[in-house]
C-alpha cells in the first residue's frame, strides 16, 4: 500500500491511495487542546446534558451543570436547537471516549476579560439580576458579581427584590481573579449621570425663578427639594412667614412645592431656595390693614426678660416692651402675661423696611389683667436676649427704647450667624442624611 498522497488543488480534503481519490476526514477536524475555547451548533438537548457540533469527530457534550452560573437552571432555558455556543474544551476524551465541554467557563473567560478591560478603563458593565442575598444583589456578568445593598441606588432601596430580572449598568469597584470576587457599584453610575444633569439643571435656573420641586429629605435645618435631578436646600429660616421650630411641623418628604431660587452656587453645584417667597407676605397685609393707634387682639407668643412678644396675625409679632405692659413698674413680665394668654394691643409703631412693631398693653384703655407673682425658673431666666433667636425674628419688630434695642440687635443676627453652622451641617449630613446615603448639593 503506497503513501496517501494528498490531490493537487484540494486543499488537503482530498487523498489518493493506491490509485483511489478518497476524502481526507482527518482535514475536516478542527484542531484544540484541553482549555481552548470552540465554537460549535446545539444539535440536541436532553434533560440533562446538550450536544454540540464542533466539527470533532464526535460531538461534544455539555453537561447540565456546565451550561451556566445560574442555579437550577435547565437546559431548555439556557440553549436552543440550532443555535451557536462558545463551550471551552474540559476533556477531549472522558472514560467513555466522550468530548466534554463547558459552556458557562467560555463565558466565564470571555466575561473576566471584558470585566478586567472594564475595570481598568472605568466604563460601567451590564449584567442581569438573578439573586437577592444578605446584603445584596447577585449579578450575572458571565461571573457572579455581588452589588452590596449601599451601592444599588443614590439613595437607599427599601426592597432588593423589585430589581430581580432587571438589566442594569455597574461600575467595577473591586476585582480580585484568584478569588473570583467582583463587587460592583450601579451608584456609581447614576451618580455620574447625575452630575450631568445637574449641570444642565445649573445652566438652566436663574435667582428668582419660581420652580416646583419634590421634598426629598428634611433635617434639623431646613429640607432639601428634589429639582428633577438636583437637590436644593431651603433654609429653616426661608420656610415660612410664621416661626418654624422645626422643618416637619409643615413639610413631609415627597410633598410637591413651589419653591423661589434665592442663590445658585454654581462652582459647588449648591442651589438655596425659598418657600415662603412664594406665600403672601403677612407684612403687606400690616401695612395695608393697620395703622398706628389701631388696637387688636393678638396672642402672647413668648415672654422674655424685657418684654412679651405678641402675634397679631398668622406669621407678624410684635414686641410689646416691659415698660407698654403696665401702668405701675413691673419688675418682671410674667407678672404681668404668661405664654398663650390672649390680649389687647395697641400698635405703637410700625416699621416696615425693618419688618418691626412695637405694641402696648398698658394704652388699651379698659383693659384688666391680674397681677401674678412671677418668680422666674431656671428655664426662663435662660430666655433672655440670646435665646430670643428662637422666634424667626424676620418677622419680628420690637418697640423703642434702650432694653428693647438692644434686645432687638442682639436678637436680629440668627438667619446670619447659623448660617455658617448649618453650611457645616449640610456638608455633613446632605440631603440623605436622613438615610444615610447621597449627595449635599444645595447650600
Amino acid at each position: 500500500m503506497t503513501e496517501p498522497r494528498a490531490v493537487e488543488g484540494s486543499n488537503g480534503l482530498l487523498l489518493e491511495i493506491d490509485g483511489q481519490i478518497v476524502p481526507n476526514y482527518d482535514a475536516t477536524l478542527v484542531p484544540f487542546e484541553e482549555g481552548d475555547v470552540v465554537s460549535g451548533k446545539v444539535v440536541r438537548i436532553d434533560k440533562d446534558e446538550v450536544l454540540v457540533d464542533i466539527g470533532y469527530k464526535s460531538e461534544g457534550v455539555i453537561p447540565s451543570n456546565e451550561l451556566s452560573i445560574r442555579k437550577n437552571v435547565s437546559p431548555e432555558e439556557e440553549v436552543t436547537l440550532g443555535e451557536e455556543v462558545d463551550a471551552l474544551v474540559l476533556t477531549k476524551e472522558d472514560q467513555d471516549g466522550r468530548l466534554i465541554l463547558s459552556k458557562k467557563r467560555a463565558r466565564f473567560e470571555k466575561a473576566w476579560r471584558r470585566i478586567e478591560a472594564a475595570a481598568e478603563s472605568g466604563e460601567p458593565v451590564e449584567g442581569t439580576v438573578i439573586e437577592v442575598v444578605k446584603g445584596g444583589l447577585i449579578i450575572d456578568l458571565g461571573v457572579r458579581g455581588f452589588l452590596p445593598a449601599s451601592l444599588v441606588d443614590i439613595r437607599r432601596v427599601q426592597n432588593l427584590d423589585d430589581f430581580l430580572g432587571q438589566t442594569i449598568e455597574c461600575k467595577v469597584i473591586e476585582l480580585n481573579r484568584s478569588r473570583n470576587n467582583v463587587v460592583l457599584s450601579r451608584r456609581a453610575v447614576l451618580e455620574e449621570e447625575r452630575k450631568e444633569v445637574r449641570q444642565q439643571i445649573l445652566d438652566r435656573l436663574q435667582p428668582g425663578q419660581v420652580v416646583e420641586g419634590a421634598i426629598s429629605n428634611i433635617v434639623d435645618f431646613g429640607a432639601f427639594v428634589d429639582l428633577d435631578g438636583i437637590d436644593g436646600l431651603i433654609h429653616i429660616s426661608e420656610l415660612s412667614w410664621s416661626h418654624v421650630n422645626h422643618p416637619s411641623e409643615i413639610l413631609s418628604i415627597g410633598d410637591v412645592v413651589p419653591v423661589k431660587v434665592l442663590d445658585i452656587d454654581r462652582e459647588r453645584q449648591r442651589i438655596s431656595l425659598g418657600l415662603k417667597q412664594t406665600q403672601e407676605d403677612p407684612w403687606q397685609r400690616i401695612v395695608q390693614s393697620y395703622n398706628v393707634g389701631d388696637e387688636l387682639e393678638g396672642k402672647v407668643t413668648k415672654v422674655v426678660s424685657f418684654g412679651a412678644f405678641v402675634e397679631i396675625m398668622d406669621g407678624v409679632e410684635g414686641l410689646v416692651h416691659i415698660s407698654e405692659l403696665a401702668q405701675h413698674h413691673v419688675e418682671n413680665p410674667r407678672e404681668i402675661v404668661n405664654q398663650g394668654d390672649v390680649v389687647m394691643v395697641k400698635i405703637l409703631e410700625i416699621d416696615s423696611e425693618r419688618r418691626r412693631l412695637s405694641l402696648s398693653v398698658k394704652r388699651v384703655e379698659g383693659q384688666n389683667l391680674p397681677v401674678r407673682t412671677a418668680e422666674a425658673t431656671p428655664a426662663e431666666e435662660g430666655a433672655e436676649l440670646g435665646e430670643v433667636r428662637d422666634l424667626g425674628l424676620s418677622d419680628e419688630v420690637f418697640s423703642e427704647g434702650e432694653s428693647a434695642e438692644a434686645g432687638a440687635e442682639e436678637a436680629a443676627e440668627p438667619a446670619e450667624e447659623a448660617q455658617p453652622a448649618d453650611e457645616a451641617q449640610a456638608d455633613e449630613a446632605g440631603p440623605d442624611a436622613a438615610t444615610s446615603e447621597g449627595e449635599q448639593p444645595a447650600g
